[in-house]
């Protein structure tokens, strides 16, 4: 028997309301720094590669941990440790607001970072222990809710704290909501299935997938903006190749691995997962993308710029519930698949009409149907994956679908990144990046914004692939049986 107590009937929805705090305060943290990376850019005296790599430093120290912060949830309870994620997160924001230089923020984030694996981690396990399975979409349907809540307020905010205060309270702004959340979580979360004892942390498996991650992100970033006929990008395609490969042979032999790859032979977990990956590369960057180009391109402010990317957001939020509910009903294949389909057409019709005169209405039409596909693809998605787990496997299963998402996001940011600073010199994607227009001149915009057609155009082929992944998953998984949930009182 997997429970260690009769939960109260209303426990589900208390468990909720802490998970989904979680999830606001990541994507505010997210889409607020978004915003005010170009003014951080100048105010800190970064290069763009330093730039991204601030961006990066917090996307793959988060990728790195989860699978093990999801094995150690299984391990010693989930509590405890998403408690502590809030508490480490909210530590880190206060001091990244104190960042005296662009490597010191870096290095911040990378801490930051610990804490926020350790809520993104375990947030869907938590929601999956408390609700049924007849019930888990409309639960995780509600968290896309809370995530588009976060992603619409966090560029706005950004841009409010950056035009109006200054870019210190871009981190500030996170320390009372972690507060909060911390208290909010101590109080309300309970340890609803029983800790698996005996287990080990695969700590050789985490240290090759970091390296060939970092390897490959190095190459990629390093040859965008510095060249590709180099020493770093040679030695980075190196590490990728040797980590990666390292990696999965020693997962397929280690007797507790980290990733548990005898889980993706059962086809609704790998297509569900694959289809994760691939979707995560296609949308990964389309905030970012679009905050350069309104600031850098455009020439607009950093509060406009926020408030120009909200219709992706809005029609995520009102998508997502209605889909997960959905989704309870008829399984994840019709939803996702569709999902996946209307993303890769948002991204098409992006690649084919973004110039520098584009109508703001046409722009806004097709985020607007980004957000849909978004919509469409999570919430199925995600309660197809941790359908097919029993729940002492859920902490594995969470952080797997976590790692792949974060890993499809970190790809996504590095490669599209690096296809469009190839199209224009250093000094003029600089001035891109720092929202700086005025210091470049017409013949690099113009070149930026081919690169940035180039960029949607690569996304629109992972979509594509994500969505014939998704069909592959076949008809809707059998349900398991929900240890975790217990008789009212």
């Amino acid at each position: 028997m997997a429970t260690r107590e009769v939960l109260p009937h209303d426990y589900k929805w208390w468990a909720l309301s802490a998970t989904s705090l979680g999830m606001f305060m990541a994507m505010v943290n997210g889409t607020t720094l978004l915003v005010a990376l170009p003014t951080l850019i100048r105010v800190l005296h970064m290069s763009s590669l330093l730039a991204i790599w601030v961006m990066l430093a917090y996307m793959v120290t988060q990728t790195v941990l989860v699978l093990t912060v999801g094995r150690f949830s299984d391990m010693y309870g989930r509590k405890r440790w998403y408690v502590a994620g809030f508490a480490i997160f909210t530590l880190a924001s206060l001091a990244a607001g104190f960042s005296p230089n662009g490597q010191t923020l870096l290095v911040i984030r990378a801490l930051q970072a610990i804490g926020g694996s350790l809520v993104m981690g375990n947030a869907t396990a938590i929601v999956a222990d408390a609700f049924p399975q007849e019930q888990l979409g409309l639960a995780l349907g509600i968290n896309s809710i809370v995530i588009a809540l976060g992603q619409v307020s966090g560029p706005v905010l950004g841009g409010l704290l950056v035009t109006w205060i200054n870019w210190h309270w871009v981190f500030w702004f996170n320390v009372p909501v972690g507060i909060v959340g911390t208290l909010w979580s101590a109080r309300q979360l309970r340890d609803v299935t029983a800790p698996q004892k005996n287990q080990r942390i695969d700590y050789w498996g985490n240290f090759t997938y970091m390296l060939g991650l970092l390897g490959m992100l190095l190459a990629i970033t390093w040859g965008g903006i510095r060249g590709w006929a180099s020493p770093v990008v040679y030695t980075g395609v190196a590490t990728a190749i040797v980590g990666c490969y390292v990696f999965l042979r020693w997962e397929r032999v280690v007797s507790q691995p980290l990733l548990k790859l005898e889980l993706f032979r059962i086809r609704a977990f790998a297509m569900g997962n694959l289809s994760n990956l691939f979707i995560a590369i296609g949308r990964g960057a389309i905030i970012l993308l679009f905050i350069f180009y309104f600031q850098g391109a455009r020439g607009e402010t950093a509060l406009q710029a926020g408030i120009a990317v909200i219709p992706m957001a809005i029609a995520m939020g009102i998508t997502a519930p209605i889909s997960g509910w959905l989704a309870d009903r008829m399984g994840a294949r019709i939803l996702a698949t569709l999902g996946s389909v209307v993303m890769a057409v948002s991204l098409i019709a992006f690649s084919l009409t973004i110039s520098l005169t584009t109508p703001y209405s046409v722009i806004a039409l097709w985020l607007v149907l980004a957000g849909i596909g978004n919509g469409l693809f999570n919430s199925p998605n995600t309660s197809a994956i941790m359908g097919t787990v029993g729940p002492e496997q859920r902490g594995i299963a969470a952080g797997t679908r976590t790692m792949l998402l974060n890993t499809g996001n970190v790809f996504s940011v590095g490669m599209v990144l690096a296809l469009v600073a190839a199209t224009v010199p250093p000094s003029t994607m600089l001035a891109i990046f720092a929202g700086e227009p005025t210091a470049t001149n017409p013949q690099g915009l113009t070149h930026f914004v081919q690169g940035l057609n180039l960029a949607f155009a690569f996304m629109a082929l992972m979509a594509v692939i994500s969505a014939v992944l998704s069909a592959m998953r076949g008809e809707k998984a059998p349900r398991l049986a929900n240890q975790s949930q217990t008789v009212s009182h």
